[in-house]
């Protein structure tokens, strides 16, 4: 793809050009979608190390003495309670109890806090909200100003660890982050332990101008350690094994609920602060979401369509979300797929439209990859 001058490029876009990626548009944005070989880039992440520049994902920077207060009534998890340092998942929903977006809030401190979620309506939604609210919050969005990277795979510490001032990657609790006196490369950075990838990684935040610096202090670190820079095609494998969400892939704003994207766990229905969507999530819960994510393995070589039907005994009971040949598992298929709740056990046998016929899948564990998440934790 050529990029096109009504593209964003990231600060990190002349470096991977470089590199030789190629090109994808991701919501107005010029987004690598790879570097010649996805297999070999899923396959450094899960034995090696990756670099991604994921500098596309919307920074939303609130300010102001109900910052955090804004952040709880958006998110349904319980940022309320986040430390200074401490960073958390959620869903954010809408007066229906459906999902709007997923995303994370950094508690920066003094009244400060950063939220990350994947489109540019996402500000909209939280000034909305804070209107509504009348809460004292600011939001403006930073993502030009703030680009970043990911640096994930099991020896992404090992990479990292001769490189850094400022902060132990070793000591560096999960979901957790440093945001003042940490140099990567000689480059000011924050340091965050968290990412998109089912593995041990890392986030690095800089500024535009010390963009490439860092790019360059962590490619050549990374160097004897096998470390590869990777693009959409590798993450879209990656995220697939590990059950990881994508907004209008795996739940579609305002039609999905969270329980339906086994975020149940991210739900605090019974937290302190109120929250959107409340009273409409506490009613889905006691009856039941009708389906629910999961994995099948789908026999034969063939990939279905994203959006397949998943049948049985010629009746559709869901539908096939997110599909892909495995690296991991040996290229064969797999795919997230929602389907009805009273069939999502391990060995249920299912049809999944395939061309002008059906191939048998069977549900497996979810996510297929790491089922227990004990490797991010590592």
């Amino acid at each position: 793809m050529t990029v096109s001058a009504e593209l964003h490029r990231t600060a990190f876009y002349g470096v991977q050009e470089q590199a030789g990626a190629t090109w994808t548009d991701w919501e107005g944005w010029a987004w690598a979608a790879g570097f010649g070989d996805a297999v070999a880039e899923h396959v450094a992440t899960r034995t090696a190390c990756n670099l991604w520049d994921e500098s596309p994902l919307r920074k939303w920077d609130i300010r102001g003495p109900d910052a955090l207060a804004l952040a709880d009534a958006l998110f349904t998890n319980d940022m309320a309670s986040l430390e200074v340092g401490q960073v958390r998942y959620g869903p954010i929903c809408d007066e229906q109890g459906l999902m709007v977006m997923d995303g994370t809030v950094f508690n920066l401190g003094e009244n400060h806090c950063l939220s990350i979620t994947s489109y540019d309506s996402d500000l909209d939604w939280f000034r909305q909200v804070a209107s509504d609210r009348g809460l004292d919050a600011q939001v403006e969005d930073r993502t030009a100003q703030l680009p970043h990277l990911q640096v994930q795979g099991p020896r992404s510490r090992e990479v990292l660890r001769p490189i850094i001032e400022g902060a132990d990657v070793d000591a560096l609790r999960y979901f957790r982050f440093v945001s003042e006196g940490v140099k990567v490369g000689g480059v000011p950075c924050w340091l965050s332990r968290t990412g998109y990838s089912g593995e041990l990684g890392f986030e690095l935040y800089c500024t535009p101008e010390n963009a490439e610096d860092l790019w360059h202090a962590v490619l050549n670190a990374g160097r004897t350690h096998q470390m590869r820079p990777i693009g959409l095609s590798a993450i879209e494998t990656i995220r697939i094994e590990s059950g990881l969400l994508f907004p209008d892939i795996d739940y579609f704003p305002h039609k999905t609920d969270p329980f339906e994207v086994r975020l149940d766990k991210m739900v605090k229905l019974e937290k302190p602060g109120d929250f959107v969507g409340r009273d409409a999530l506490r009613a889905i819960a006691a009856n039941g979401t009708p389906r629910l994510l999961t994995t099948l393995r789908i026999e034969g070589d063939e990939v279905p369509e994203y959006g397949a039907a998943v049948m049985l005994d010629g009746r559709e009971v869901g539908v096939v979300r997110s599909p892909c040949n495995s690296p991991t598992f040996d290229m064969g298929v797999i795919g997230m797929a929602a389907i009805d709740r009273d069939l999502v056990e391990h060995g249920q046998r299912v049809d999944v439209v395939l061309g002008q016929g059906t191939t048998v899948a069977t549900v497996a564990p979810f996510p297929l990859y790491d089922t227990e998440k004990r490797r991010p934790r590592s």
